[in-house]
């Protein structure tokens, strides 16, 4: 708690302290540490009494935890049970009415929230009132090849090229051999990322959120115009890419938090999903849920003619890229 105390004042905004204070003595030394070092804290108590949930979880994601790595699962999954019948002996459920707390019970059939105030406080409420244990797939692709791909210019609205369209036909034959006839599909407006994605179904969930970021006054150019047009604006954006915001356009910074929206809903849906978007709003969705630096966010490798498939787990998330060529041309 020290360690993270200090971080928190030094260099951070949020802390999360995961530990076991089963206890109300615990809890008011925890909060008092927390108030000596002026940060508010929000203690988060998950109650399940659900036998198939506490069985299920105990095998899929404790004895799979960091916790028991080199240890057969018998073991780990006994030794997992013998930790909660001690937490048990001296467990003091989360009431008190002076601190602010969360409680979910059975996850998510009824959550319960005290003196919980202010933006983080709140959308954290949203956040663990949408939380599952449904495994589903994320599959993220972007869109074919545009006009604009070939002169390797950025932005605009441009169409596919014939290699795109190709390539959306194939996206749209592999999805629904992975996922079956009626793939869930959320795209970006833009035409390019739009045909794309028609190719897979009918009628995909437009967002606007998925449009690329906004080059500004660089819509249209070549990095190469920029630089040579622009030769302060060039130098800004490589000194800093994350932060740096084209004229009267956006950051990368800009991106992620208008992607907020649709992270919250890829966590909450309980179907497998399609998003078919542009390089920079795919780089911020990889970032999220492989746990990736912010700083890494904009230098994240999402090429062309790609589908990338993400299974979120307890700890951490697989992936698979699986890249769809070209057909080769026969006489």
């Amino acid at each position: 708690l020290r360690d993270l105390l200090e971080w928190v004042q030094d260099r951070g905004r949020v802390g999360i302290y995961d530990a076991t204070n089963n206890t109300r003595e615990r809890r008011a030394w925890v909060a008092a540490r927390c108030a000596e070092a002026g940060v508010d804290v929000l203690f988060i108590e998950s109650v399940c009494n659900d036998p198939e949930i506490i069985e299920s979880n105990i095998r899929e994601t404790k004895a799979r935890s960091p916790d028991y790595v080199g240890v057969d699962e018998e073991s780990a999954v006994r030794d997992f049970r013998a930790r909660i019948a001690h937490y048990e002996a001296t467990y003091q459920p989360v009431d008190e009415d002076g601190l602010s707390w969360i409680k979910l019970v059975d996850v998510g059939r009824r959550v319960v929230a005290n003196r919980v105030t202010g933006y983080l406080p709140t959308r954290l409420v949203f956040f663990l009132m949408n939380l599952h244990i449904s495994s589903r797939t994320i599959y993220l692709s972007r869109h074919g090849e545009s006009a604009y791909n070939l002169d390797q210019r950025i932005g605009g609205d441009p169409p596919l090229s014939p290699r795109g369209l190709a390539y959306a036909a194939r996206l749209g034959a592999t999805m629904r051999g992975l996922v079956g006839p009626r793939p869930e599909v959320w795209a970006s407006p833009l035409q390019r990322a739009l045909i794309t994605a028609l190719e897979v179904t009918p009628a995909p969930r437009r967002l606007r959120a998925l449009v690329e970021i906004d080059a500004g006054a660089c819509e249209g150019m070549t990095y190469a115009e920029i630089a040579d047009r622009m030769p302060d604006e060039f130098q800004a954006r490589r000194v800093d890419k994350l932060r740096y915001r084209y004229p009267q356009g956006e950051s990368y910074e800009d991106v992620i938090q208008r992607l907020e929206p649709v992270i919250l809903d890829l966590e909450r849906t309980r179907r497998s999903v399609l998003v078919v978007s542009h390089q920079a709003v795919l780089r911020a969705l990889l970032a999220y849920f492989l746990d990736e630096p912010l700083e890494r966010c904009p230098y994240l490798e999402v090429p062309l003619h790609t589908l990338i498939e993400l299974v979120p787990k307890a700890y951490g998330t697989d992936q698979r890229w699986i890249p769809l060529p070209e057909p080769p041309i026969t006489a």
